[in-house]
């Protein structure tokens, strides 16, 4: 008996030394969009990600961080930080912009590559935030705001070309990243576009506050979809800001303004049981916490602890 519970005890601690934890510059108002607001030097967004106990990091927007290989490894290393991955938007509706996103795709590999981190992944999106009804009806999106099945074929095809051109010439995986205000929003639209694209060569990057944002359980996508998910965003999501954006009609960006994504434990992701879960399939990677917010929104330093000090208490 005691046996047996000795050797139960060392497999979950061996799964649980197999998720680590890493932190993000969207965290600190480093986005993709081109928005208003003054940013942190790149330097004390690094120092504080380390502070408050966090193993890596992705890459944050091209230019964030040193786009120089050398200078990104020394960077991170003198901070004992690990480069996990990238995000790269591409507007993928559109078969004529496929080759800039992926000639974009493949800088953003190099220089991964080239700096050390071969097992970073590629964290594939839409141009979310490029479509105006999209980002207006963010949360609330219907069938018929959709794309149809030929833009689904396109859309597909650029995704594909992406995550293959990228392994083929670098190693590295490809996951894609759902995200509200893209064209890949919703649970619906998430399964057609993994039915779409070729498993093999296509991760999911489940982010659990985008699947609620988009109308989803995010512990069902876990359960359903365990063999694609090859990458973990961790974020809250405040189903009162979500109540409120819905009623005031506000888009997006207003209700990432009002914190639709709040520190974790304080919205409606259910992070105890979805970790079990997690442990239960034995993930082995990353799991990134993100809590987005817009440059010079609240204080990013506090919130990466707090959320640091929460998963600690669910045994991260």
């Amino acid at each position: 008996m005691a046996k047996r519970m000795v050797k139960k005890i060392l497999t979950v601690l061996k799964v649980i030394s197999m998720i680590k934890l890493a932190n993000a510059p969207c965290s600190w108002g480093v986005l993709e969009f081109d928005l208003e607001g003054k940013l942190a030097p790149y330097g004390k967004v690094l120092d504080e990600m380390r502070a408050t106990g966090y193993q890596g990091t992705e890459l944050g927007d091209w230019g964030f961080l040193p786009s120089q290989p050398n200078r990104l490894s020394q960077n991170l290393s003198k901070r004992d930080l690990d480069l996990i991955g990238a995000f790269v938007p591409v507007n993928l509706k559109n078969s004529n912009t496929h080759l800039k996103g992926l000639t974009y795709a493949l800088k953003v590999a190099g220089l991964m590559y080239y700096a050390g981190y071969e097992h970073a992944k590629i964290v594939l999106s839409d141009d979310n935030g490029a479509e105006e009804e999209r980002v207006t009806n963010a949360g609330k999106i219907t069938p018929d705001m959709g794309l149809n099945s030929n833009s689904w074929e396109i859309f597909a095809e650029g995704v594909n070309k992406i995550a293959y051109a990228v392994n083929e010439a670098y190693g590295l995986q490809t996951v894609f990243h759902h995200h509200c205000a893209g064209y890949v929003e919703t649970p619906d639209e998430i399964h057609t576009l993994l039915e779409y694209t070729d498993k093999g060569l296509v991760g999911l990057c489940l982010d659990t506050g985008h699947y609620c944002y988009g109308g989803g359980d995010p512990i069902a996508a876990l359960t359903r979809y365990n063999e694609r998910i090859w990458h973990i965003h961790l974020k809250d999501f405040d189903i009162e800001v979500a109540k409120k954006a819905r009623l005031n009609q506000w888009g997006y960006f207003k209700s990432v303004q009002n914190g639709i994504f709040c520190e974790l434990g304080k919205g409606t992701v259910n992070f105890k049981k979805f970790i079990d879960v997690l442990k239960a399939y034995n993930y082995s990677g990353w799991a990134v916490v993100e809590q987005d917010v817009l440059p010079g929104m609240g204080n990013p330093k506090q919130c990466a602890q707090s959320n640091r000090e929460y998963l600690k208490g669910l045994g991260l």
